[in-house]
């Protein structure tokens, strides 16, 4: 190999290799993130907002400054988990009979952390497509129901609920218009 092609060789590799450097943002996630850290990321970047909660008093008081927000006292929500009733019940929110839901409020099957997506089942969303629902939702989660994939959300489903499947499966992965 001659002179000239090395010294052309070296330089191009030093390019490229600082081209790949320059390529990535500093404030991407890191491949290595914990799993919850991973959705939070992701989860806002699709344009949804995260409130983590340590205590049910937590999750009253926040619920509570989501209504006040939103000004949905008084209004009507859609629920079908009626482990959440008393939740839309102690703010005086319709849940039944309703005709025009200000958002739904409702839980979920898992937490996918490499999209940031919600995982549903016919179990929270009975046989509503993504496109029928409120525009607003409030979901409530735990960390055990984070997954690191949709895989994983699927084995997930498949465990727990052993003979009879939820229908409907879906993810709802964007939160802004």
């Amino acid at each position: 190999m001659s002179l000239f092609k090395k010294f052309f060789k070296t330089s191009s590799e030093e390019t490229d290799s600082k081209e790949k450097l320059d390529d990535k943002n500093p404030y991407a996630p890191d491949v290595n993130l914990p799993i919850d850290e991973q959705f939070t990321f992701n989860f806002k970047a699709n344009g949804g907002k995260f409130i983590y909660c340590e205590s049910l008093d937590e999750v009253n008081e926040n619920f509570l400054n989501i209504l006040e927000e939103n000004d949905w006292f008084e209004g009507e929500a859609l629920c079908f988990d009626s482990r959440l009733f008393y939740l839309l019940d102690e703010n005086k929110i319709n849940h039944t009979n309703v005709k025009n839901p200000n958002f739904i409020l409702s839980s979920c099957e898992n937490l996918i952390a490499d999209e940031g997506s919600i995982l549903f089942s016919s179990k929270q969303i009975s046989q509503l497509k993504p496109n029928e629902l409120p525009t607003n939702m409030v979901v409530f989660a735990t960390m055990s129901q984070l997954a690191g994939n949709k895989s994983d959300g699927m084995r997930f489903i498949k465990n727990k609920y052993e003979k009879e499947y939820p229908t409907n499966i879906t993810t709802i992965k964007y939160f802004e218009k």
